[in-house]
């Protein structure tokens, strides 16, 4: 179809300009090889053929004038879906139907005419936070109550860590932040990674999503009791990087020395070999935080 049949077929139907669209991308060879057996994947000459169809495709969605979006399509979860439903996952309409529920799910991005090979990444950090949020948020329904208040812990871990962020981007002052917050949840940990800007005049700014997971991920770890962390980086033009930490203890994030600092951010997690500093950057001890009142944590272990 040319691009002036396309805009005959929008002015004729005016109302495909308020549909929205999302299509379902396979991310890499493996992916692809596992849905191979069904059409269209049949016709096409390998991974990077899709590839080159794909973006073809979201071309022409985007000609509409419409919003697009774009879902990652994992086939394990795919097959188990349509096993669920009792639905043929050869049909395009399985498809169909199973990117539409991704949509609604949120893990989507939005495709503004980005080259396929940038969205690859830009999905696979969605599914990657759609997934962290999925567990944060079974481990803080599955935290209980208060056995000294009888509140219900994970609602009061939540409320804990978006006072703890707040806090730590206040006291950090203007410049741009970088925050990792990791909590042990079974054999890997359970990270979130946020940016957010503080103006001069103490605005802040940061993205919805990135904001949800890092607040969940702390709550899990408030809620648990598990021995996590939170490292913040602030950067300022025409200044050095500043580094700061803080250890989750007793349901609260208390601050870590400046040796303490140095050595978590000096050291690679995975072989626990030291790592050369960075150059322009200064590790510095965590400073206090005003912890909320009550008395909210983990339930007692055996109570």
């Amino acid at each position: 179809m040319s691009r002036s049949d396309r805009k005959t077929t929008t002015a004729r139907h005016p109302l495909l300009r308020e549909a929205a669209a999302t299509l379902a991308l396979l991310a890499d060879e493996e992916d692809f090889a596992a849905m191979r057996d069904y059409p269209p994947f049949t016709a096409l000459d390998g991974h990077r053929a899709y590839l080159r169809q794909t973006e073809d495709a979201l071309r022409a969605l985007a000609a509409r004038d419409g919003h697009t979006t774009v879902a990652l399509l994992d086939p394990d979860r795919f097959h188990a879906y349509c096993a669920e439903h009792g639905i043929d996952p050869a049909k395009p309409a399985s498809r169909a139907r199973y990117t539409a529920e991704l949509a609604a799910a949120g893990a989507t991005v939005p495709y503004d005419g980005q080259p396929v090979g940038l969205l690859v990444p830009q999905l696979v950090d969605a599914a990657e936070r759609r997934a962290g949020l999925e567990l944060a948020t079974m481990i803080l329904a599955a935290a209980g109550d208060c056995p000294g208040c009888g509140e219900d812990i994970g609602r009061t871990a939540c409320s804990r860590a978006s006072h703890a962020l707040l806090r730590l981007v206040g006291a950090a002052g203007p410049g741009d932040h970088h925050l990792v917050c990791s909590v042990p949840a079974g054999p890997a940990p359970l990270t979130a990674a946020l940016h957010a800007e503080r103006g001069e005049r103490g605005g802040l700014r940061s993205p919805e999503a990135e904001t949800m997971l890092f607040c969940s991920v702390l709550a899990a770890g408030i809620a648990t009791g598990a021995p996590g962390g939170v490292v913040l980086r602030t950067s300022v033009p025409d200044g050095r990087d500043r580094v700061r930490g803080w250890a989750l203890r007793d349901a609260w994030l208390r601050p870590l020395t400046a040796a303490e600092v140095f050595s978590a951010y000096c050291t690679d997690p995975g072989t626990g070999e030291p790592v050369a500093p960075e150059p322009g950057v200064d590790h510095l001890p965590g400073f206090d935080l005003p912890e909320p009142d009550g008395c909210c944590g983990p339930p007692a272990e055996g109570g």
